[in-house]
């Protein structure tokens, strides 16, 4: 036992003495030092004693859309960590090609009286589908946060990444390296956040004098998956019309390119530069490293689940898109534009 306290006092932080007074359930510990003895006690396998296992608070859902992309792992881990946090079981919905549709996760959510459900990047970011479904769920009192995708009309909190600020600050890191055939690797033009790329892209081309209108700077776009294959597939169109940077939708995309490269006999970044999107987890291990534009998760994720407490407790959380800014991390997948 006392190994067991000097390991979990060491993890924690704390004295053993603490530890001691957590798990005999004592008080005089504040709520933060008794969450990371806690924490301390799952990280390190030790079964939590009865006496501290939480009543859970209720039952939430989180659709994702996929875990193929690692950034939707990430959005999970966060917004099921911090929901834990506040007592609530999360209920982890994740579909896949030709699998449970979102309705029918709904369906099932509903079933089993979840108090809230958090969608990411789910059909509400789809304009072609229709959204009278997340209406419905409103109308049997169901509060809900959308997030990645905005979509007017629908009565609930929506959180977003700034996807123009994203595109501005890739194509700003591009030109000041000299580059002046820039493309832009997306996926498909349907979804909220393609759109809006593909809008602050064209529109960037024409600000830097890179294109004379936007009808031009069209030209550069590729709309394929947001898959290592559709960044390859995207990224062999645009080396072939001598494209010397891409930035594309996502970091997969992005790893897509630098295949599409190599194919070609181009050295990323020596001959060409690579910016992808999400800043996922591992990301910065590829070879060469990506320089990326990081998707600003933790927090993204630490509003989506404040408004949907909000909304649990009664209180009615604000309507309008909440945007977060993007990061630029320069890593090795852009250079200066090689020499003719």
């Amino acid at each position: 036992m006392r190994t067991r306290l000097s390991d979990l006092a060491e993890q924690a932080g704390v004295s053993t003495a603490t530890v001691s007074r957590v798990l005999n359930g004592k008080p005089g510990v504040a709520s933060s030092t008794r969450q990371s003895v806690l924490a301390a006690l799952d990280v390190l396998g030790y079964e939590r004693p009865s006496a501290l296992r939480a009543r859970s608070a209720g039952l939430v859902g989180l659709v994702v859309p996929e875990l193929t992309n690692p950034v939707f792992p990430a959005f999970a881990q966060a917004v099921e960590s911090i929901l834990s946090q506040h007592g609530y079981t999360p209920l982890l919905c994740t579909q896949a090609p030709g699998g449970t549709t979102e309705d029918e996760y709904v369906s099932t959510l509903v079933d089993h009286s979840v108090d809230g459900i958090v969608f990411i990047s789910g059909l509400h970011a789809d304009t072609r589908a229709d959204h009278t479904r997340y209406e419905l769920l409103r109308g049997q009192g169901i509060p809900i946060v959308l997030v990645n995708g905005y979509a007017p009309g629908i009565d609930a909190p929506f959180v977003s990444p700034d996807d123009t600020a994203s595109v501005d600050v890739a194509v700003q890191h591009l030109t000041t390296l000299g580059h002046r055939r820039i493309g832009l690797a997306i996926g498909p033009e349907r979804y909220v956040p393609a759109q809006r790329k593909l809008a602050a892209f064209t529109a960037a081309l024409v600000r830097h004098g890179l294109a004379a209108d936007e009808r031009e700077a069209r030209e550069h776009v590729t709309s394929t998956l947001y898959t290592l294959e559709g960044g390859q597939a995207a990224g062999a169109e645009l080396f072939a019309s001598a494209h010397t940077a891409v930035v594309c939708g996502s970091d997969l995309m992005a790893l897509g390119v630098v295949r599409a490269a190599r194919s070609r006999g181009l050295r990323v970044p020596t001959d060409v530069s690579v910016v992808g999107y999400d800043d996922a987890p591992l990301i910065a291990f590829t070879e060469p490293p990506l320089t990326t534009v990081r998707q600003p998760v933790e927090a993204m994720a630490h509003a989506a689940v404040s408004a949907l407490l909000t909304e649990i407790g009664g209180d009615r959380a604000p309507r309008t898109e909440l945007l977060f800014a993007p990061e630029l991390v320069v890593r090795g997948s852009t250079g200066v534009v090689p020499r003719v």
